[in-house]
């Protein structure tokens, strides 16, 4: 019997499938579009239209150097250094249309969803100006209450019909609801699967490296509504739970202390912002951004609901109260938060994020400033002092009875 791939290897070659089944549709002369990461994939996924991600592909380029290059290049376009690295990433990939670190091919259409951001709005405005292309938007603005409301849903709702009536325009596509219906199916069995391993980090000790989900959560992005992706999901929670029952763990070394890791990975520097923490001690076993991309729902109105209730479009309480749930689930001594440059909106409530971990948990945290694409944003020797700060902190906390 053959020997069955590690559910790492399968989510790597999952991720780089996808890239390979746009290149291929492209060049058969298929539309392919770029897509806004919390954009329902659902619906491309139910037409069977390719699409790929420029979150995904700039977090890639960061990570693997390129992103001061790509940046620069945007600059030299006239975009404000100001604005979101992943934007001027792929404003300038656009402009250039190839990048040794990853290539992509270029879009024949853009599905822009403002969930995230309303800096989205105007980066693929940009991009369909530029490119000549058309862009299909689904508003989700800011969510001010507590809960999404009916009217709030039926809003969205509208948006979702539309959005599937000008993709069969673009790209002659013909709409069977059957097919969203399996595409929400197995989107949902996805997700299921994501957050059941990801809440495998609740353990003491933890059966998995915290930074192994950055990597991992690719998949959940770009091919949630695939069997595959499900399947190797639920591969992966079924060996983290292997290793509880053998003691086994991912991280190497002793794991002194548990902490939440606050937003989006600083990519360009993401092994030096790891090797401070293995070095004290630290793993990581809580991180809303690895979670933002569980969307659970059983039907269309709550699908509707998951697309408002992602971090950056909640409102500050229900935001306050999910870090504060899994700070809580998981056990934490400490929270580390990247202030992060290119997400002003993240950022920006993560001095009330702050008070309320310290208040509400009773644990102690530190800030970093930081970006999650662009490497000129970020200090080596500040992160370093202030994760020995902070490490010296939980010291103290453990030498008198505390976190």
């Amino acid at each position: 019997m053959e020997e069955r791939k590690p559910a790492k290897i399968l989510l790597r070659e999952i991720a780089d499938a996808a890239y390979q089944r746009a290149w291929d549709a492209k060049n058969a002369g298929e539309k392919v579009g770029w897509c806004a990461s919390n954009f329902p994939v659902e619906i491309p996924a139910a037409l069977d239209i390719p699409v790929v991600y420029p979150e995904n592909q700039a977090a890639a380029i960061a990570a693997k150097g390129g992103g001061q290059r790509m940046c620069e290049h945007a600059e030299g376009l006239g975009y404000s250094n100001d604005l979101c690295a992943y934007a001027r990433i792929n404003m300038a990939f656009a402009d250039l249309k190839t990048c040794e670190e990853l290539d992509m091919p270029q879009p024949d259409f853009v599905l822009c969803c403002n969930n995230i951001c309303n800096c989205m709005i105007k980066w693929y405005e940009a991009l369909a100006k530029t490119l000549n292309i058309p862009m299909i938007l689904v508003d989700i603005p800011y969510n001010t209450e507590y809960e999404v409301s009916e009217d709030r849903i039926r809003y969205i709702r509208k948006q979702f019909d539309e959005a599937i009536q000008k993709l069969c325009e673009i790209t002659g596509k013909t709409f069977d609801p059957k097919k969203l219906e399996e595409s929400m199916k197995v989107s949902n069995r996805t997700s299921r699967a994501w957050l059941k391993a990801t809440d495998y980090c609740k353990y003491i000790p933890s059966p998995l490296n915290g930074y192994d989900l950055f990597n991992h959560m690719a998949v959940a992005v770009c091919a949630r509504a695939s069997v595959e992706a499900a399947e190797a999901f639920e591969q992966l929670a079924e060996e983290y739970a292997q290793s509880v029952k053998d003691g086994t763990s991912t991280y190497r070394g002793e794991q002194k202390y548990r902490i939440m890791f606050e937003g989006i990975a600083c990519w360009p520097h993401l092994r030096h912002t790891y090797t401070a923490l293995k070095d004290r001690g630290m793993n990581v076993v809580a991180t809303v951004y690895a979670d933002a991309f569980g969307f659970i729902f059983e039907n269309m109105d709550e699908m509707m609901a998951a697309y408002t209730n992602v971090p950056n479009c909640m409102n500050i309480e229900r935001a306050a109260d999910m870090r504060i749930k899994i700070a809580k689930r998981t056990s934490i001594d400490g929270a580390v938060i990247h202030v992060n440059r290119s997400c002003k909106l993240w950022s920006g409530i993560m001095p009330e994020i702050e008070r309320r971990l310290r208040t509400e948990v009773g644990v102690p945290t530190v800030t970093f400033d930081g970006d999650q694409a662009d490497p000129r944003n970020f200090t080596p020797a500040q992160y370093d002092t202030r994760i020995q700060g902070f490490y010296e902190v939980m010291e103290e906390n453990k030498k008198g009875g505390g976190r």
